[in-house]
Protein backbone atom coordinates (compact mmCIF):
# COMPACT_ATOMS: atom_id res chain seq x y z
CA UNK A 1 0.00 0.00 0.00
CA UNK A 2 1.74 3.16 -1.20
CA UNK A 3 1.34 6.57 0.43
CA UNK A 4 3.17 9.81 -0.01
CA UNK A 5 4.24 11.71 3.11
CA UNK A 6 7.33 13.47 1.75
CA UNK A 7 5.27 15.57 -0.68
CA UNK A 8 2.64 16.61 1.82
CA UNK A 9 2.03 20.10 3.09
CA UNK A 10 2.10 18.76 6.64
CA UNK A 11 5.53 17.14 6.28
CA UNK A 12 6.89 20.33 4.75
CA UNK A 13 5.60 22.57 7.54
CA UNK A 14 6.06 20.46 10.67
CA UNK A 15 8.88 20.74 13.17
CA UNK A 16 10.96 17.54 13.04
CA UNK A 17 11.02 14.97 15.80
CA UNK A 18 14.22 13.92 17.48
CA UNK A 19 15.49 10.72 15.81
CA UNK A 20 14.01 7.53 17.22
CA UNK A 21 15.63 4.11 17.33
CA UNK A 22 14.69 0.76 15.84
CA UNK A 23 13.88 -2.03 18.29
CA UNK A 24 17.06 -4.10 18.52
CA UNK A 25 16.59 -6.23 21.65
CA UNK A 26 14.13 -8.47 23.44
CA UNK A 27 12.28 -6.59 26.16
CA UNK A 28 9.24 -6.75 28.39
CA UNK A 29 6.45 -4.27 29.10
CA UNK A 30 3.01 -4.21 30.67
CA UNK A 31 1.43 -2.95 27.44
CA UNK A 32 2.68 -3.25 23.86
CA UNK A 33 1.10 -0.98 21.26
CA UNK A 34 1.47 -1.74 17.56
CA UNK A 35 1.16 1.41 15.48
CA UNK A 36 2.12 5.01 16.32
CA UNK A 37 -0.84 6.84 14.81
CA UNK A 38 -3.48 8.69 16.80
CA UNK A 39 -5.01 5.51 18.21
CA UNK A 40 -1.76 3.92 19.32
CA UNK A 41 -0.10 7.04 20.69
CA UNK A 42 -3.27 8.08 22.53
CA UNK A 43 -3.53 4.59 24.06
CA UNK A 44 0.13 4.73 25.08
CA UNK A 45 -0.18 8.22 26.55
CA UNK A 46 -3.26 7.39 28.62
CA UNK A 47 -1.80 4.10 29.87
CA UNK A 48 1.59 5.67 30.68
CA UNK A 49 -0.08 8.52 32.56
CA UNK A 50 -1.81 5.84 34.66
CA UNK A 51 1.60 4.40 35.57
CA UNK A 52 1.87 1.52 33.10
CA UNK A 53 5.10 0.50 31.36
CA UNK A 54 4.37 0.91 27.64
CA UNK A 55 6.28 0.09 24.45
CA UNK A 56 5.08 1.33 21.04
CA UNK A 57 6.24 -0.35 17.82
CA UNK A 58 5.87 1.63 14.59
CA UNK A 59 6.54 0.02 11.20
CA UNK A 60 7.77 3.23 9.57
CA UNK A 61 8.30 6.70 10.99
CA UNK A 62 5.81 8.55 13.18
CA UNK A 63 3.25 10.17 10.87
CA UNK A 64 3.93 8.28 7.64
CA UNK A 65 0.44 6.75 7.72
CA UNK A 66 -3.01 8.27 7.80
CA UNK A 67 -2.53 10.20 11.05
CA UNK A 68 0.11 12.38 9.42
CA UNK A 69 -1.60 12.70 6.04
CA UNK A 70 -5.23 13.57 6.74
CA UNK A 71 -7.00 16.93 6.45
CA UNK A 72 -6.69 17.85 10.11
CA UNK A 73 -10.43 18.36 10.61
CA UNK A 74 -11.57 17.72 14.18
CA UNK A 75 -15.17 16.53 13.84
CA UNK A 76 -17.65 15.56 16.54
CA UNK A 77 -19.91 12.54 16.13
CA UNK A 78 -20.03 9.72 13.60
CA UNK A 79 -21.47 9.28 10.14
CA UNK A 80 -24.80 8.28 11.70
CA UNK A 81 -27.07 10.67 13.55
CA UNK A 82 -27.67 10.12 17.30
CA UNK A 83 -31.24 8.88 16.74
CA UNK A 84 -29.95 6.26 14.32
CA UNK A 85 -27.32 5.07 16.80
CA UNK A 86 -29.98 4.67 19.48
CA UNK A 87 -32.21 2.79 17.05
CA UNK A 88 -29.44 0.38 16.01
CA UNK A 89 -27.72 -0.17 19.36
CA UNK A 90 -30.56 0.46 21.76
CA UNK A 91 -31.26 3.62 23.72
CA UNK A 92 -28.58 3.15 26.41
CA UNK A 93 -25.64 1.98 24.28
CA UNK A 94 -26.59 4.24 21.36
CA UNK A 95 -26.74 7.27 23.65
CA UNK A 96 -23.35 6.36 25.11
CA UNK A 97 -21.87 5.96 21.64
CA UNK A 98 -23.24 9.34 20.57
CA UNK A 99 -21.91 10.96 23.74
CA UNK A 100 -18.45 9.40 23.32
CA UNK A 101 -18.11 10.48 19.69
CA UNK A 102 -19.71 13.85 20.33
CA UNK A 103 -17.21 14.71 23.06
CA UNK A 104 -14.16 13.45 21.14
CA UNK A 105 -13.10 16.97 20.06
CA UNK A 106 -13.10 18.00 23.73
CA UNK A 107 -10.48 15.31 24.35
CA UNK A 108 -8.34 16.47 21.41
CA UNK A 109 -8.26 20.11 22.46
CA UNK A 110 -7.82 19.20 26.13
CA UNK A 111 -4.75 17.08 25.31
CA UNK A 112 -3.35 19.90 23.18
CA UNK A 113 -3.71 22.36 26.06
CA UNK A 114 -2.57 19.97 28.79
CA UNK A 115 0.61 18.94 26.97
CA UNK A 116 1.31 22.30 25.28
CA UNK A 117 1.20 20.79 21.79
CA UNK A 118 1.97 23.34 19.08
CA UNK A 119 -0.18 22.26 16.15
CA UNK A 120 -2.05 25.35 14.87
CA UNK A 121 -5.12 24.24 16.82
CA UNK A 122 -8.23 26.23 15.98
CA UNK A 123 -11.66 25.56 17.43
CA UNK A 124 -13.85 27.76 15.31
CA UNK A 125 -16.28 25.05 14.27
CA UNK A 126 -16.97 22.57 11.49
CA UNK A 127 -19.38 23.25 8.63
CA UNK A 128 -21.28 20.50 6.85
CA UNK A 129 -22.87 21.98 3.75
CA UNK A 130 -25.60 20.65 1.49
CA UNK A 131 -25.28 20.36 -2.27
CA UNK A 132 -29.06 20.17 -2.75
CA UNK A 133 -32.35 20.74 -0.96
CA UNK A 134 -32.90 17.11 -0.01
CA UNK A 135 -29.51 16.96 1.67
CA UNK A 136 -30.25 20.26 3.44
CA UNK A 137 -33.36 18.83 5.05
CA UNK A 138 -31.28 15.92 6.33
CA UNK A 139 -28.69 18.29 7.79
CA UNK A 140 -31.40 20.31 9.49
CA UNK A 141 -32.59 17.15 11.23
CA UNK A 142 -29.00 16.28 12.19
CA UNK A 143 -28.41 19.70 13.72
CA UNK A 144 -31.67 19.42 15.66
CA UNK A 145 -30.74 16.03 17.09
CA UNK A 146 -27.37 17.28 18.29
CA UNK A 147 -28.85 20.50 19.70
CA UNK A 148 -31.33 18.43 21.70
CA UNK A 149 -28.32 16.68 23.24
CA UNK A 150 -26.61 19.92 24.24
CA UNK A 151 -24.33 20.55 21.26
CA UNK A 152 -23.55 24.11 20.21
CA UNK A 153 -24.94 23.81 16.69
CA UNK A 154 -27.00 25.90 14.32
CA UNK A 155 -28.68 25.55 10.92
CA UNK A 156 -27.24 27.69 8.13
CA UNK A 157 -29.11 29.25 5.21
CA UNK A 158 -27.53 29.53 1.79
CA UNK A 159 -26.61 33.14 2.61
CA UNK A 160 -25.06 32.05 5.91
CA UNK A 161 -23.02 29.38 4.12
CA UNK A 162 -21.86 31.84 1.47
CA UNK A 163 -20.81 34.36 4.10
CA UNK A 164 -18.81 31.80 6.06
CA UNK A 165 -17.14 30.19 3.06
CA UNK A 166 -16.97 32.71 0.24
CA UNK A 167 -18.60 30.32 -2.23
CA UNK A 168 -22.23 30.19 -3.41
CA UNK A 169 -22.14 26.52 -4.39
CA UNK A 170 -24.08 25.35 -1.32
CA UNK A 171 -27.71 25.82 -0.36
CA UNK A 172 -27.15 25.80 3.41
CA UNK A 173 -26.13 23.34 6.07
CA UNK A 174 -25.15 23.46 9.72
CA UNK A 175 -22.29 24.55 11.92
CA UNK A 176 -21.06 22.35 14.76
CA UNK A 177 -19.02 24.57 17.06
CA UNK A 178 -17.55 21.57 18.88
CA UNK A 179 -15.28 21.01 15.89
CA UNK A 180 -12.17 22.67 14.58
CA UNK A 181 -8.85 21.86 12.97
CA UNK A 182 -5.21 21.03 13.73
CA UNK A 183 -1.99 20.55 11.85
CA UNK A 184 -2.44 16.75 11.81
CA UNK A 185 1.22 15.75 11.78
CA UNK A 186 2.23 18.29 14.43
CA UNK A 187 -0.63 17.08 16.62
CA UNK A 188 0.49 13.46 16.28
CA UNK A 189 4.12 14.26 17.00
CA UNK A 190 3.04 16.30 20.01
CA UNK A 191 1.06 13.36 21.37
CA UNK A 192 4.07 11.09 20.77
CA UNK A 193 6.39 13.46 22.66
CA UNK A 194 3.88 13.63 25.53
CA UNK A 195 3.69 9.83 25.66
CA UNK A 196 7.47 9.51 25.72
CA UNK A 197 7.72 12.19 28.40
CA UNK A 198 5.33 10.02 30.44
CA UNK A 199 7.67 7.03 30.14
CA UNK A 200 6.58 5.35 26.91
CA UNK A 201 9.33 3.71 24.85
CA UNK A 202 8.66 4.27 21.14
CA UNK A 203 10.54 2.44 18.39
CA UNK A 204 10.36 3.15 14.65
CA UNK A 205 11.23 0.97 11.65
CA UNK A 206 10.00 -1.90 13.82
CA UNK A 207 7.22 -3.69 11.94
CA UNK A 208 5.68 -6.57 13.84
CA UNK A 209 6.09 -9.74 11.79
CA UNK A 210 4.55 -12.21 14.19
CA UNK A 211 2.32 -12.03 17.25
CA UNK A 212 2.02 -15.12 19.44
CA UNK A 213 0.73 -16.00 22.89
CA UNK A 214 2.41 -18.28 25.42
CA UNK A 215 2.10 -18.66 29.16
CA UNK A 216 -0.52 -15.92 29.46
CA UNK A 217 1.61 -13.28 27.71
CA UNK A 218 1.88 -11.97 24.15
CA UNK A 219 5.12 -11.75 22.19
CA UNK A 220 5.40 -9.24 19.33
CA UNK A 221 8.37 -10.09 17.11
CA UNK A 222 10.13 -7.65 14.77
CA UNK A 223 13.12 -8.18 12.49
CA UNK A 224 15.62 -7.28 15.23
CA UNK A 225 13.87 -7.79 18.55
CA UNK A 226 10.68 -8.55 20.43
CA UNK A 227 8.38 -7.23 23.13
CA UNK A 228 6.61 -9.50 25.59
CA UNK A 229 3.59 -8.01 27.34
CA UNK A 230 0.44 -9.07 29.14
CA UNK A 231 -1.68 -6.86 26.88
CA UNK A 232 -1.28 -5.81 23.25
CA UNK A 233 -3.14 -3.05 21.39
CA UNK A 234 -3.21 -3.28 17.59
CA UNK A 235 -3.65 0.26 16.26
CA UNK A 236 -2.84 0.09 12.55
CA UNK A 237 -6.23 1.10 11.06
CA UNK A 238 -6.13 1.42 7.24
CA UNK A 239 -2.50 0.27 7.24
CA UNK A 240 -3.19 -3.09 8.87
CA UNK A 241 -1.23 -5.72 6.96
CA UNK A 242 -1.36 -9.49 6.65
CA UNK A 243 0.39 -9.96 10.00
CA UNK A 244 -3.08 -9.14 11.41
CA UNK A 245 -5.09 -10.46 8.51
CA UNK A 246 -8.36 -11.05 10.33
CA UNK A 247 -8.44 -7.37 11.33
CA UNK A 248 -7.29 -6.20 7.90
CA UNK A 249 -10.32 -7.88 6.38
CA UNK A 250 -12.80 -6.03 8.59
CA UNK A 251 -12.23 -2.69 6.81
CA UNK A 252 -11.79 -1.38 3.28
CA UNK A 253 -8.83 0.97 2.82
CA UNK A 254 -10.00 3.81 0.57
CA UNK A 255 -7.56 6.38 -0.84
CA UNK A 256 -8.02 10.06 -0.09
CA UNK A 257 -6.02 12.69 -1.97
CA UNK A 258 -5.37 16.29 -0.97
CA UNK A 259 -3.93 19.33 -2.65
CA UNK A 260 -2.86 22.71 -1.29
CA UNK A 261 -2.44 26.02 -3.05
CA UNK A 262 0.14 28.69 -2.48
CA UNK A 263 -0.91 31.09 0.32
CA UNK A 264 -3.93 33.14 -0.69
CA UNK A 265 -3.28 36.83 -1.38
CA UNK A 266 -4.79 39.12 1.30
CA UNK A 267 -7.73 40.32 -0.80
CA UNK A 268 -8.89 36.72 -1.31
CA UNK A 269 -8.10 35.49 2.17
CA UNK A 270 -10.42 38.13 3.63
CA UNK A 271 -13.48 36.56 1.97
CA UNK A 272 -12.62 32.84 1.79
CA UNK A 273 -13.36 31.03 5.06
CA UNK A 274 -12.83 34.26 7.03
CA UNK A 275 -13.86 32.62 10.30
CA UNK A 276 -11.39 29.76 9.99
CA UNK A 277 -13.93 26.92 9.93
CA UNK A 278 -13.23 23.60 8.27
CA UNK A 279 -15.79 22.30 5.77
CA UNK A 280 -17.19 19.03 4.50
CA UNK A 281 -20.05 18.74 2.03
CA UNK A 282 -22.76 16.18 1.36
CA UNK A 283 -21.58 14.92 -2.01
CA UNK A 284 -21.43 11.14 -2.01
CA UNK A 285 -17.78 11.55 -3.01
CA UNK A 286 -17.40 14.32 -0.50
CA UNK A 287 -15.13 17.31 -0.70
CA UNK A 288 -13.50 18.68 2.42
CA UNK A 289 -11.50 21.87 2.66
CA UNK A 290 -10.07 24.58 4.89
CA UNK A 291 -7.21 27.05 5.17
CA UNK A 292 -3.97 26.20 6.92
CA UNK A 293 -2.23 28.57 9.33
CA UNK A 294 -0.43 30.31 6.44
CA UNK A 295 -3.56 30.82 4.37
CA UNK A 296 -3.06 27.96 1.92
CA UNK A 297 -6.30 26.49 0.62
CA UNK A 298 -6.32 22.74 1.35
CA UNK A 299 -8.87 20.54 -0.44
CA UNK A 300 -9.37 16.78 -0.34
CA UNK A 301 -11.57 14.13 -1.88
CA UNK A 302 -11.43 10.43 -2.66
CA UNK A 303 -8.73 9.21 -5.03
CA UNK A 304 -8.04 6.33 -7.35
CA UNK A 305 -6.39 3.07 -6.35
CA UNK A 306 -3.18 3.88 -8.20
CA UNK A 307 -0.08 4.88 -6.29
CA UNK A 308 -0.77 8.00 -4.25
CA UNK A 309 -0.93 10.58 -5.60
CA UNK A 310 -0.95 9.40 -9.19
CA UNK A 311 -0.74 12.13 -11.86
CA UNK A 312 -4.34 11.26 -12.80
CA UNK A 313 -5.57 11.67 -9.22
CA UNK A 314 -5.65 15.46 -8.92
CA UNK A 315 -7.56 16.83 -11.97
CA UNK A 316 -10.73 16.23 -9.96
CA UNK A 317 -9.31 18.48 -7.27
CA UNK A 318 -8.45 21.17 -9.80
CA UNK A 319 -12.00 20.97 -11.17
CA UNK A 320 -13.46 21.19 -7.66
CA UNK A 321 -11.31 24.21 -6.87
CA UNK A 322 -12.46 26.03 -10.03
CA UNK A 323 -16.09 25.13 -9.35
CA UNK A 324 -16.06 26.23 -5.70
CA UNK A 325 -13.79 29.25 -6.01
CA UNK A 326 -13.40 30.62 -9.55
CA UNK A 327 -11.52 33.53 -8.00
CA UNK A 328 -8.64 31.15 -7.24
CA UNK A 329 -7.99 30.50 -10.93
CA UNK A 330 -4.29 30.80 -11.63
CA UNK A 331 -3.22 30.18 -8.03
CA UNK A 332 -0.76 27.28 -8.26
CA UNK A 333 -1.18 23.97 -6.47
CA UNK A 334 2.07 23.59 -4.58
CA UNK A 335 1.45 20.32 -2.72
CA UNK A 336 -0.21 17.01 -3.65
CA UNK A 337 -0.32 14.02 -1.31
CA UNK A 338 -2.54 11.24 -0.10
CA UNK A 339 -3.15 8.35 2.24
CA UNK A 340 -5.73 5.73 3.12
CA UNK A 341 -8.94 5.89 5.15
CA UNK A 342 -10.35 2.73 6.80
CA UNK A 343 -14.06 2.34 6.08
CA UNK A 344 -16.28 -0.12 7.95
CA UNK A 345 -19.40 -1.71 6.46
CA UNK A 346 -21.60 -0.22 9.21
CA UNK A 347 -19.98 3.22 9.20
CA UNK A 348 -19.00 2.96 12.89
CA UNK A 349 -15.48 2.57 14.33
CA UNK A 350 -14.78 -0.87 15.77
CA UNK A 351 -13.28 -1.75 19.13
CA UNK A 352 -12.38 -5.45 19.18
CA UNK A 353 -11.04 -7.90 21.72
CA UNK A 354 -10.16 -10.91 19.55
CA UNK A 355 -8.49 -12.81 22.40
CA UNK A 356 -7.75 -12.26 26.10
CA UNK A 357 -5.25 -9.44 26.41
CA UNK A 358 -5.46 -8.55 22.70
CA UNK A 359 -7.27 -5.30 21.79
CA UNK A 360 -7.77 -3.40 18.55
CA UNK A 361 -9.40 -0.18 17.40
CA UNK A 362 -9.89 0.82 13.76
CA UNK A 363 -12.27 2.05 11.08
CA UNK A 364 -12.84 5.78 11.59
CA UNK A 365 -14.55 6.40 8.25
CA UNK A 366 -12.85 9.74 7.66
CA UNK A 367 -13.23 11.15 11.18
CA UNK A 368 -10.01 9.87 12.65
CA UNK A 369 -8.45 12.93 14.30
CA UNK A 370 -11.04 13.09 17.06
CA UNK A 371 -12.38 9.54 17.07
CA UNK A 372 -9.03 7.75 16.91
CA UNK A 373 -7.81 9.86 19.84
CA UNK A 374 -10.91 8.87 21.78
CA UNK A 375 -10.50 5.22 20.74
CA UNK A 376 -6.96 5.26 22.11
CA UNK A 377 -8.30 6.33 25.49
CA UNK A 378 -10.97 3.61 25.38
CA UNK A 379 -8.33 0.98 24.59
CA UNK A 380 -6.16 2.23 27.43
CA UNK A 381 -9.08 2.02 29.85
CA UNK A 382 -9.72 -1.57 28.81
CA UNK A 383 -5.99 -2.41 29.01
CA UNK A 384 -5.96 -0.96 32.54
CA UNK A 385 -8.61 -3.49 33.53
CA UNK A 386 -11.89 -1.65 33.12
CA UNK A 387 -14.69 -4.07 32.15
CA UNK A 388 -15.70 -3.90 28.50
CA UNK A 389 -19.36 -3.32 29.41
CA UNK A 390 -18.52 -0.11 31.26
CA UNK A 391 -16.64 1.54 28.38
CA UNK A 392 -19.80 2.98 26.86
CA UNK A 393 -18.71 1.68 23.45
CA UNK A 394 -19.72 -1.55 21.67
CA UNK A 395 -17.16 -4.37 21.61
CA UNK A 396 -18.40 -6.63 18.80
CA UNK A 397 -16.82 -9.84 17.64
CA UNK A 398 -14.43 -9.66 14.69
CA UNK A 399 -16.38 -10.16 11.46
CA UNK A 400 -14.24 -10.10 8.32
CA UNK A 401 -15.93 -8.77 5.19
CA UNK A 402 -17.01 -11.53 2.85
CA UNK A 403 -15.04 -11.61 -0.41
CA UNK A 404 -12.69 -8.99 1.00
CA UNK A 405 -10.17 -9.72 -1.75
CA UNK A 406 -12.60 -8.10 -4.17
CA UNK A 407 -13.06 -4.98 -2.03
CA UNK A 408 -10.88 -2.76 -4.21
CA UNK A 409 -12.83 -3.69 -7.33
CA UNK A 410 -16.09 -3.11 -5.48
CA UNK A 411 -14.89 0.21 -4.07
CA UNK A 412 -13.73 1.39 -7.50
CA UNK A 413 -17.11 0.54 -9.00
CA UNK A 414 -18.92 2.18 -6.10
CA UNK A 415 -16.89 5.38 -6.43
CA UNK A 416 -17.78 5.57 -10.13
CA UNK A 417 -21.46 5.04 -9.37
CA UNK A 418 -21.48 7.67 -6.62
CA UNK A 419 -19.73 10.18 -8.86
CA UNK A 420 -22.50 9.67 -11.40
CA UNK A 421 -25.15 10.18 -8.71
CA UNK A 422 -23.45 13.38 -7.59
CA UNK A 423 -23.46 14.69 -11.14
CA UNK A 424 -27.14 13.87 -11.62
CA UNK A 425 -28.16 15.54 -8.37
CA UNK A 426 -26.56 18.91 -9.12
CA UNK A 427 -29.83 19.95 -10.69
CA UNK A 428 -31.67 19.57 -7.39
CA UNK A 429 -29.98 22.67 -5.99
CA UNK A 430 -31.98 25.92 -6.14
CA UNK A 431 -30.23 29.14 -7.10
CA UNK A 432 -28.60 31.07 -4.23
CA UNK A 433 -31.05 33.34 -2.46
CA UNK A 434 -34.13 31.81 -4.12
CA UNK A 435 -37.15 31.11 -1.88
CA UNK A 436 -37.10 27.71 -0.22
Amino acid sequence: MTTQAAGSLWAATCAPMAPLSQLSADMRAELAVIGAGYTGVSAALHAACAGRDVVVLEAGQVGEGGSGLNGGQVIAGLKHDPDVLESVYGQRVGAQLAACSGSAPDLVFDLIARHSIECDAQRSGWLQLAVNERHLRSLERRAGQWRSRGADAAVLSDRDAAGLTGTTRYCGGWIDRRGGSVHPLAYLRGLARAAMSSGTRLFVRSAVRRLSRSGGAWRAETACGSVTAQTVVVATDAYTDRAFDVLRRTVVAVPSIQVATAPLPPHLRASILPGGQSVSDTRRILRYFRLDASGRFVLGTRGSYADIPAPAATPAHEHALRELYPQLAGLPLTYRWGGYVAMTPDGVPHLHEPAPGLLAGLGYNGRGVAMATAMGRLLARRALGEPAESLGFPVPGVRPIRLHALSRLAARATIGYLQTRDALERGLRRPPGAPG
